[in-house]
Protein backbone atom coordinates (compact mmCIF):
# COMPACT_ATOMS: atom_id res chain seq x y z
CA UNK A 1 0.00 0.00 0.00
CA UNK A 2 1.80 3.05 -1.00
CA UNK A 3 0.42 6.83 -1.83
CA UNK A 4 -2.14 8.57 0.56
CA UNK A 5 -4.63 7.15 1.80
CA UNK A 6 -7.33 6.37 4.94
CA UNK A 7 -7.36 2.64 6.17
CA UNK A 8 -9.68 1.54 8.98
CA UNK A 9 -9.71 -1.12 11.39
CA UNK A 10 -11.52 -2.23 14.55
CA UNK A 11 -11.50 -4.32 17.79
CA UNK A 12 -13.96 -5.30 20.78
CA UNK A 13 -13.16 -6.32 24.19
CA UNK A 14 -13.52 -9.51 26.39
CA UNK A 15 -17.03 -9.06 27.09
CA UNK A 16 -17.83 -8.36 23.89
CA UNK A 17 -20.92 -11.09 22.63
CA UNK A 18 -18.32 -12.80 20.31
CA UNK A 19 -15.25 -12.83 22.55
CA UNK A 20 -17.19 -13.92 25.52
CA UNK A 21 -18.02 -16.87 23.31
CA UNK A 22 -14.03 -17.55 22.21
CA UNK A 23 -13.02 -17.13 25.49
CA UNK A 24 -15.16 -19.79 26.54
CA UNK A 25 -13.89 -21.97 23.88
CA UNK A 26 -10.45 -21.54 24.30
CA UNK A 27 -10.86 -22.12 28.38
CA UNK A 28 -12.22 -25.36 27.37
CA UNK A 29 -9.49 -26.25 24.93
CA UNK A 30 -6.86 -25.12 27.58
CA UNK A 31 -8.38 -27.70 29.77
CA UNK A 32 -8.70 -30.26 27.68
CA UNK A 33 -4.71 -29.95 26.94
CA UNK A 34 -4.08 -29.56 30.24
CA UNK A 35 -5.61 -32.98 30.98
CA UNK A 36 -3.65 -34.83 27.73
CA UNK A 37 -1.09 -32.55 25.68
CA UNK A 38 -2.47 -34.69 22.84
CA UNK A 39 -6.19 -34.19 23.38
CA UNK A 40 -8.22 -32.71 21.05
CA UNK A 41 -10.90 -30.23 20.39
CA UNK A 42 -13.54 -28.31 18.42
CA UNK A 43 -15.63 -26.09 20.73
CA UNK A 44 -18.27 -23.91 19.35
CA UNK A 45 -19.76 -22.11 21.84
CA UNK A 46 -23.17 -19.56 21.82
CA UNK A 47 -23.73 -17.09 24.75
CA UNK A 48 -27.32 -14.87 24.64
CA UNK A 49 -29.47 -13.68 27.56
CA UNK A 50 -28.83 -16.14 30.45
CA UNK A 51 -27.80 -18.61 28.15
CA UNK A 52 -24.81 -20.91 27.34
CA UNK A 53 -24.53 -23.60 24.84
CA UNK A 54 -21.26 -25.94 24.64
CA UNK A 55 -20.98 -27.81 21.69
CA UNK A 56 -18.48 -29.60 19.43
CA UNK A 57 -15.77 -32.41 19.58
CA UNK A 58 -13.08 -33.55 21.95
CA UNK A 59 -11.32 -36.19 23.35
CA UNK A 60 -12.71 -35.15 26.68
CA UNK A 61 -16.58 -34.98 26.02
CA UNK A 62 -17.25 -35.92 30.01
CA UNK A 63 -15.16 -32.92 31.21
CA UNK A 64 -16.59 -30.32 33.61
CA UNK A 65 -18.07 -27.90 30.52
CA UNK A 66 -20.02 -25.75 32.65
CA UNK A 67 -17.63 -24.90 35.26
CA UNK A 68 -15.35 -23.63 33.21
CA UNK A 69 -17.49 -21.33 31.42
CA UNK A 70 -18.68 -20.21 34.47
CA UNK A 71 -15.25 -19.34 35.36
CA UNK A 72 -14.68 -17.32 32.18
CA UNK A 73 -17.94 -15.61 32.37
CA UNK A 74 -17.10 -14.42 35.90
CA UNK A 75 -13.54 -13.48 34.74
CA UNK A 76 -14.54 -11.50 31.90
CA UNK A 77 -16.76 -9.34 34.64
CA UNK A 78 -20.48 -10.75 33.88
CA UNK A 79 -22.12 -11.02 37.44
CA UNK A 80 -25.90 -9.50 36.43
CA UNK A 81 -28.78 -11.04 36.07
CA UNK A 82 -29.25 -10.71 32.85
CA UNK A 83 -26.14 -12.90 31.78
CA UNK A 84 -23.66 -13.87 34.65
CA UNK A 85 -21.72 -16.48 35.73
CA UNK A 86 -24.34 -17.72 38.19
CA UNK A 87 -27.23 -16.92 36.53
CA UNK A 88 -26.80 -18.43 33.23
CA UNK A 89 -27.86 -21.43 32.09
CA UNK A 90 -25.01 -23.67 30.58
CA UNK A 91 -26.51 -26.40 28.35
CA UNK A 92 -23.50 -28.74 27.30
CA UNK A 93 -23.56 -31.07 23.85
CA UNK A 94 -19.80 -32.60 23.85
CA UNK A 95 -18.91 -35.47 21.72
CA UNK A 96 -15.60 -37.77 20.57
CA UNK A 97 -14.44 -36.72 17.67
CA UNK A 98 -15.41 -38.43 14.53
CA UNK A 99 -12.62 -41.54 13.78
CA UNK A 100 -12.52 -40.57 10.26
CA UNK A 101 -10.90 -37.02 11.26
CA UNK A 102 -8.84 -39.04 13.94
CA UNK A 103 -7.59 -41.20 11.41
CA UNK A 104 -6.49 -38.60 8.98
CA UNK A 105 -4.78 -36.71 11.47
CA UNK A 106 -2.56 -40.14 12.24
CA UNK A 107 -2.57 -40.88 9.19
CA UNK A 108 1.14 -41.09 9.01
CA UNK A 109 2.05 -43.43 12.02
CA UNK A 110 2.51 -40.52 14.36
CA UNK A 111 0.28 -38.80 16.38
CA UNK A 112 -0.58 -35.41 15.03
CA UNK A 113 1.25 -35.96 11.58
CA UNK A 114 -1.51 -35.25 9.10
CA UNK A 115 -3.55 -31.91 8.89
CA UNK A 116 -6.74 -32.05 11.05
CA UNK A 117 -8.61 -30.60 7.75
CA UNK A 118 -8.30 -28.79 4.57
CA UNK A 119 -7.70 -25.38 4.08
CA UNK A 120 -5.41 -22.13 3.86
CA UNK A 121 -4.19 -20.03 5.88
CA UNK A 122 -2.69 -16.38 5.97
CA UNK A 123 0.29 -14.92 7.62
CA UNK A 124 0.96 -11.04 7.80
CA UNK A 125 3.49 -8.89 9.09
CA UNK A 126 4.90 -5.02 8.28
CA UNK A 127 7.37 -2.94 9.35
CA UNK A 128 5.08 0.53 10.19
CA UNK A 129 5.01 -0.58 14.09
CA UNK A 130 7.75 -2.30 16.67
CA UNK A 131 5.45 -5.32 16.57
CA UNK A 132 5.49 -5.51 12.84
CA UNK A 133 1.87 -5.34 12.24
CA UNK A 134 -0.68 -2.88 10.75
CA UNK A 135 -0.69 0.42 12.61
CA UNK A 136 -4.62 0.20 12.97
CA UNK A 137 -5.04 -2.84 14.30
CA UNK A 138 -2.45 -2.73 16.93
CA UNK A 139 -3.99 0.65 17.91
CA UNK A 140 -7.42 -0.34 18.44
CA UNK A 141 -6.36 -3.56 20.58
CA UNK A 142 -4.22 -0.94 22.79
CA UNK A 143 -7.04 1.43 23.32
CA UNK A 144 -9.35 -1.55 24.46
CA UNK A 145 -6.26 -3.21 26.68
CA UNK A 146 -6.07 0.06 28.46
CA UNK A 147 -9.53 0.32 29.10
CA UNK A 148 -10.12 -3.00 30.30
CA UNK A 149 -7.27 -2.34 32.60
CA UNK A 150 -9.19 0.68 33.88
CA UNK A 151 -12.61 -0.87 34.85
CA UNK A 152 -10.90 -3.46 36.99
CA UNK A 153 -9.51 -0.20 39.06
CA UNK A 154 -12.46 1.28 38.57
CA UNK A 155 -15.05 -1.11 39.47
CA UNK A 156 -18.99 -0.46 38.66
CA UNK A 157 -18.19 2.45 35.87
CA UNK A 158 -17.80 0.81 32.86
CA UNK A 159 -18.86 -2.16 31.54
CA UNK A 160 -17.10 -5.31 29.84
CA UNK A 161 -18.59 -4.54 26.40
CA UNK A 162 -16.91 -2.71 24.32
CA UNK A 163 -15.87 -1.70 20.40
CA UNK A 164 -12.76 0.58 19.28
CA UNK A 165 -11.88 1.72 15.25
CA UNK A 166 -9.52 3.43 14.10
CA UNK A 167 -9.28 4.70 10.70
CA UNK A 168 -5.39 5.91 9.91
CA UNK A 169 -4.16 8.69 7.52
CA UNK A 170 -1.05 7.38 5.48
CA UNK A 171 1.06 9.51 3.76
CA UNK A 172 3.52 8.25 1.40
CA UNK A 173 2.50 4.66 2.33
CA UNK A 174 3.25 5.16 6.31
CA UNK A 175 0.99 5.76 8.71
CA UNK A 176 0.59 9.55 9.83
CA UNK A 177 -2.10 10.19 11.77
CA UNK A 178 -5.59 9.11 13.07
CA UNK A 179 -7.89 10.48 10.58
CA UNK A 180 -11.10 9.02 13.32
CA UNK A 181 -11.29 7.20 16.53
CA UNK A 182 -14.81 5.56 17.52
CA UNK A 183 -14.93 3.73 20.42
CA UNK A 184 -18.52 2.26 22.17
CA UNK A 185 -17.79 1.09 25.78
CA UNK A 186 -20.73 -0.03 27.96
CA UNK A 187 -21.20 1.87 31.21
CA UNK A 188 -23.18 1.97 34.22
CA UNK A 189 -26.31 4.26 34.37
CA UNK A 190 -25.50 7.91 34.51
CA UNK A 191 -22.18 8.16 33.61
CA UNK A 192 -20.28 10.17 31.00
CA UNK A 193 -17.09 7.89 29.45
CA UNK A 194 -16.30 10.65 27.32
CA UNK A 195 -13.64 11.74 29.12
CA UNK A 196 -12.21 8.36 30.53
CA UNK A 197 -12.10 7.22 26.36
CA UNK A 198 -10.08 10.48 25.61
CA UNK A 199 -7.33 9.56 28.38
CA UNK A 200 -7.28 6.36 26.93
CA UNK A 201 -6.74 7.39 23.31
CA UNK A 202 -3.81 10.21 24.59
CA UNK A 203 -2.04 7.42 26.75
CA UNK A 204 -2.14 4.86 24.12
CA UNK A 205 -1.82 6.35 20.96
CA UNK A 206 1.31 7.86 19.62
CA UNK A 207 0.68 11.85 19.98
CA UNK A 208 1.96 13.16 17.07
CA UNK A 209 -0.90 10.77 15.43
CA UNK A 210 -3.59 13.20 17.50
CA UNK A 211 -4.15 16.42 16.28
CA UNK A 212 -7.02 19.33 16.29
CA UNK A 213 -8.89 17.44 13.17
CA UNK A 214 -9.10 14.34 14.82
CA UNK A 215 -12.87 13.46 15.03
CA UNK A 216 -13.10 11.43 18.21
CA UNK A 217 -16.42 9.77 18.53
CA UNK A 218 -17.61 8.48 22.01
CA UNK A 219 -20.75 6.15 22.28
CA UNK A 220 -22.31 7.74 18.80
CA UNK A 221 -25.40 5.86 19.34
CA UNK A 222 -26.25 7.96 23.03
CA UNK A 223 -26.17 5.59 25.91
CA UNK A 224 -24.85 2.20 26.23
CA UNK A 225 -25.76 0.12 29.35
CA UNK A 226 -27.27 -2.69 28.46
CA UNK A 227 -24.40 -5.09 26.44
CA UNK A 228 -22.89 -8.01 26.27
CA UNK A 229 -24.45 -11.38 25.51
CA UNK A 230 -27.85 -9.96 27.34
CA UNK A 231 -27.74 -7.94 24.60
CA UNK A 232 -26.81 -9.31 21.72
CA UNK A 233 -26.05 -12.93 21.02
CA UNK A 234 -22.59 -14.11 20.58
CA UNK A 235 -20.99 -17.05 18.39
CA UNK A 236 -17.43 -18.96 18.60
CA UNK A 237 -15.18 -17.62 15.56
CA UNK A 238 -17.18 -14.47 14.20
CA UNK A 239 -14.09 -11.91 14.87
CA UNK A 240 -11.70 -13.37 12.43
CA UNK A 241 -10.91 -10.08 11.44
CA UNK A 242 -10.29 -8.72 14.77
CA UNK A 243 -8.41 -11.53 15.56
CA UNK A 244 -5.76 -11.29 12.86
CA UNK A 245 -4.65 -8.25 10.77
CA UNK A 246 -8.02 -5.81 10.77
CA UNK A 247 -8.32 -6.64 7.26
CA UNK A 248 -4.93 -5.66 6.09
CA UNK A 249 -4.43 -8.89 4.25
CA UNK A 250 -6.49 -11.08 3.60
CA UNK A 251 -7.53 -14.41 5.57
CA UNK A 252 -8.11 -17.90 4.79
CA UNK A 253 -12.00 -18.12 6.44
CA UNK A 254 -10.87 -20.70 9.62
CA UNK A 255 -11.07 -19.18 12.86
CA UNK A 256 -8.59 -20.22 15.52
CA UNK A 257 -10.69 -20.20 19.46
CA UNK A 258 -11.59 -23.52 20.28
CA UNK A 259 -9.22 -25.61 18.46
CA UNK A 260 -6.05 -27.79 19.14
CA UNK A 261 -3.52 -27.70 17.31
CA UNK A 262 -3.76 -30.06 15.01
CA UNK A 263 -6.76 -27.87 13.32
CA UNK A 264 -4.40 -26.42 10.69
CA UNK A 265 -6.80 -23.26 10.86
CA UNK A 266 -5.14 -21.80 14.16
CA UNK A 267 -1.63 -23.69 13.73
CA UNK A 268 -0.78 -23.07 10.25
CA UNK A 269 -1.80 -19.49 10.78
CA UNK A 270 0.27 -19.11 13.54
CA UNK A 271 3.43 -20.60 11.57
CA UNK A 272 2.48 -18.46 8.61
CA UNK A 273 2.66 -15.33 11.04
CA UNK A 274 5.70 -16.63 12.80
CA UNK A 275 7.56 -16.62 9.30
CA UNK A 276 6.02 -13.63 7.59
CA UNK A 277 6.97 -11.31 11.25
CA UNK A 278 10.51 -12.90 10.97
CA UNK A 279 10.94 -12.17 7.29
CA UNK A 280 10.56 -8.61 8.10
CA UNK A 281 12.39 -8.16 11.06
CA UNK A 282 15.69 -10.48 8.74
CA UNK A 283 15.21 -6.94 6.77
CA UNK A 284 14.22 -9.76 3.75
CA UNK A 285 11.22 -7.04 3.28
CA UNK A 286 8.91 -4.29 4.76
CA UNK A 287 5.56 -6.23 3.73
CA UNK A 288 5.30 -9.97 3.80
CA UNK A 289 2.03 -12.24 3.32
CA UNK A 290 2.50 -15.90 3.61
CA UNK A 291 0.04 -18.40 2.39
CA UNK A 292 0.13 -21.91 3.38
CA UNK A 293 -2.44 -24.16 1.98
CA UNK A 294 -3.52 -28.07 3.66
CA UNK A 295 -5.67 -31.40 2.88
CA UNK A 296 -6.29 -33.50 5.91
CA UNK A 297 -4.32 -36.22 6.00
CA UNK A 298 -1.61 -34.96 4.10
CA UNK A 299 1.36 -33.76 6.56
CA UNK A 300 3.21 -31.71 4.22
CA UNK A 301 2.00 -28.06 2.81
CA UNK A 302 0.14 -28.07 -1.01
CA UNK A 303 1.46 -24.99 -1.28
CA UNK A 304 4.15 -22.16 0.32
CA UNK A 305 3.20 -18.49 -1.44
CA UNK A 306 4.71 -15.20 -0.86
CA UNK A 307 3.72 -11.92 -1.66
CA UNK A 308 6.16 -8.76 -0.33
CA UNK A 309 4.13 -6.33 -2.57
CA UNK A 310 7.70 -5.14 -4.20
CA UNK A 311 9.64 -4.53 -0.81
CA UNK A 312 11.47 -7.83 -0.79
CA UNK A 313 15.28 -7.94 -1.09
CA UNK A 314 15.13 -11.96 -2.46
CA UNK A 315 12.64 -12.36 -5.39
CA UNK A 316 9.05 -13.69 -3.85
CA UNK A 317 9.19 -16.94 -5.25
CA UNK A 318 13.20 -17.88 -4.38
CA UNK A 319 12.00 -16.63 -0.97
CA UNK A 320 8.75 -19.11 -0.71
CA UNK A 321 11.11 -21.92 -2.08
CA UNK A 322 14.05 -20.90 0.59
CA UNK A 323 11.79 -20.73 3.29
CA UNK A 324 9.91 -24.30 2.71
CA UNK A 325 13.60 -25.94 2.92
CA UNK A 326 14.64 -23.97 5.81
CA UNK A 327 11.40 -24.76 7.89
CA UNK A 328 9.53 -27.77 8.06
CA UNK A 329 5.78 -27.16 8.01
CA UNK A 330 4.26 -30.22 8.54
CA UNK A 331 1.75 -29.75 11.58
CA UNK A 332 3.44 -32.08 13.79
CA UNK A 333 6.56 -29.51 12.76
CA UNK A 334 4.75 -26.74 13.68
CA UNK A 335 3.35 -28.27 16.53
CA UNK A 336 6.83 -28.84 17.75
CA UNK A 337 8.20 -25.69 16.87
CA UNK A 338 5.70 -23.44 18.41
CA UNK A 339 5.21 -25.89 21.34
CA UNK A 340 1.32 -25.80 20.69
CA UNK A 341 0.23 -28.05 22.90
CA UNK A 342 0.19 -26.39 26.16
CA UNK A 343 -2.88 -25.02 27.54
CA UNK A 344 -1.77 -21.14 26.23
CA UNK A 345 -4.92 -20.55 24.43
CA UNK A 346 -7.33 -18.37 26.64
CA UNK A 347 -4.97 -15.46 26.95
CA UNK A 348 -5.62 -15.23 22.54
CA UNK A 349 -9.35 -14.90 22.77
CA UNK A 350 -9.43 -11.19 23.15
CA UNK A 351 -6.96 -8.53 21.48
CA UNK A 352 -5.74 -9.95 19.09
CA UNK A 353 -3.16 -13.26 18.03
CA UNK A 354 -0.79 -11.16 16.65
CA UNK A 355 1.34 -8.31 17.38
CA UNK A 356 1.73 -9.80 21.56
CA UNK A 357 5.12 -10.21 23.02
CA UNK A 358 6.02 -13.48 24.33
CA UNK A 359 5.07 -14.05 27.76
CA UNK A 360 7.05 -17.12 28.71
CA UNK A 361 5.02 -20.13 27.39
CA UNK A 362 2.74 -17.38 24.98
CA UNK A 363 2.67 -16.16 22.03
CA UNK A 364 5.33 -18.48 20.97
CA UNK A 365 4.75 -17.19 17.34
CA UNK A 366 5.49 -13.53 18.05
CA UNK A 367 9.52 -14.93 19.32
CA UNK A 368 12.11 -13.47 16.45
CA UNK A 369 13.77 -16.36 16.54
CA UNK A 370 14.14 -17.28 12.57
CA UNK A 371 16.03 -14.26 11.41
CA UNK A 372 19.41 -15.01 11.62
CA UNK A 373 18.18 -18.29 9.47
CA UNK A 374 16.85 -16.06 7.24
CA UNK A 375 19.35 -13.84 6.81
CA UNK A 376 21.25 -16.00 5.24
CA UNK A 377 19.02 -16.88 2.14
CA UNK A 378 19.74 -13.21 0.93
Amino acid sequence: MNGNFLFTSESVSEGHPDKVADRISDAITDAILARDPLGRAAIEVLVTKRLCVIAGETSEPGMDAAAIARRAIRSIGYEDDAFGADSTEVRVALQEQAREIGAAVDAKGEEGEGAGDQGLMFGYACDETDELMPAPILYAHRVLEYLAAWRRRHPGVLGPDAKSQLTVEYRDGRPSRIHTAVVSHQHAPGVEVEEIVRTALREVLPSKWLDDRTRVLVNPSGSFVSGGPAADTGLTGRKIIVDTYGGAAPHGGGAFSGKDPTKVDRSAAYAARHLAKNVVAAGLAGRCVIQLAYAIGVAEPLALYVETFGTGRVPDGLLAERLRQAVPLTPKAIIERLQLRRPIYEPTAAYGHFGRKPDGDLFGWERLDLVETLRSLS
